[in-house]
């Protein structure tokens, strides 16, 4: 009885994770909850091991309720296509992770190291919208060094 509620419950997980398909997961869980109980129950009343049936019981159940969640999901769903609006919301959700993206990339740091033994090479690269304003606002007020200068200080004709 164990063997069989187990093997079922891990059939009903592989199953209740699998979108769209998991909606049916639900019966072969019952089953499985039905076997592991009934076998739990048995092995209570001989004092048997019950480690096979708790494993199968708990499996069922987790898959179980993946499996109901579906059910919610796709419930939420159809209200929203019958309402008509699902298209907006899907479209709104566009717009704000392509908002997200472009705000991300706007202020990325890139920092690369390279360690050969004693030597050491860094570059560090800043596209972040921030530090351009700001590099701009120094560049007009004047107090920016010149990107004309050279390592030494000394300024190119």
């Amino acid at each position: 009885m164990g063997i069989a509620a187990l093997i079922t419950a891990i059939i009903t997980f592989v199953i209740a994770v699998i979108p769209c398909v998991g909606l049916i997961a639900i019966i072969p869980g019952i089953i499985a909850i039905v076997l592991a109980s009934v076998g739990l129950s048995q092995a209570q009343r001989n004092d048997s091991p019950r480690g096979v049936l708790l494993a199968g019981l708990i499996i069922a159940v987790v898959a179980s309720m993946i499996s109901l969640s579906q059910y919610m999901v796709a419930g939420k769903f159809t209200d929203k296509i019958k309402s008509g609006k699902w298209t907006e919301k899907v479209e709104d959700i566009v717009d704000d992770v392509e908002q997200n993206v472009i705000r991300e990339l706007d202020d990325a740091n890139v920092s690369i190291k390279v360690n050969d033994g004693d030597e050491q090479v860094e570059i560090n690269v800043s596209s972040g919208k921030s530090d351009r304003q700001k590099t701009l606002e120094e560049l007009e007020e004047g107090s920016a060094p010149d990107a004309d200068s050279t390592s030494t200080g000394n300024r190119l004709p």
